[in-house]
């Protein structure tokens, strides 16, 4: 009778691992840990809103004929970090005066380092050489200034960077809207104007 002879078990052998799946729980894993440090860090940080506010505003050489208005519009703005760990680059600050959505002048600021817990002031001055004005807005631009007072909108464009320690951030947009009143009867208006800011 034949003798059978038993062969050797074999053991199924492990599929080898996929390297593009692992490199993608690697790179998942990157990316969680990176979100849990910056979430850490900005709740250790706890920064908060940057406070504007335009100081005292005046208006120089005005003069509107035929819809074309010429005139030299001057605010001091303050800037207020209320952080305690956090400081700022602007790289860029460029800055619109406007009437009913109407754009009247141009300007720009100089760069500046603004540190923790400081306050900056800044003059920003517009000047309006011959602008020229749809009819209706030249109108209501002339029935406001017979009450002797006009509001305008003041818009600041940013570009910002934050500093924590050693550590900086990239570039970010920072918008600032103010609407102050112009008072044509004082050579300087003192009233404080509180602006919104967007980051």
């Amino acid at each position: 009778m034949p003798t059978v002879t038993p062969q050797p078990s074999q053991t199924p052998r492990r599929p080898a691992p996929n390297p593009i799946r692992l490199i993608g729980i690697i790179l998942l894993a990157i990316v969680v840990l990176l979100g849990l440090a910056v979430l850490i860090t900005w709740l250790v940080i706890k920064p908060k809103r940057l406070v504007y506010t335009i100081e005292n505003s005046s208006i120089k050489g005005y003069n509107l004929t035929n819809d074309h208005l010429s005139s030299t519009f001057d605010f001091t703005v303050r800037s207020y970090n209320p952080n305690k760990r956090v400081s700022f680059y602007y790289d860029s600050i460029e800055a619109t005066v406007n009437y009913n959505d109407q754009t009247l002048a141009f300007s720009a600021v100089e760069p500046f380092y603004q540190r923790h817990r400081n306050v900056t002031r800044f003059n920003v001055e517009f000047v309006a050489k011959s602008t020229a004005l749809p009819s209706f807005v030249s109108k209501d631009f002339l029935l406001e200034k017979a009450t002797g007072k006009v509001q305008l909108d003041v818009w600041l464009k940013a570009r910002i960077r934050y500093k924590v320690g050693a550590w900086k951030s990239r570039h970010r947009t920072l918008r600032i809207s103010c609407s102050p009143v112009l008072e044509f009867n004082r050579f300087k208006n003192l009233k404080r104007t509180y602006c919104s800011t967007e980051l």
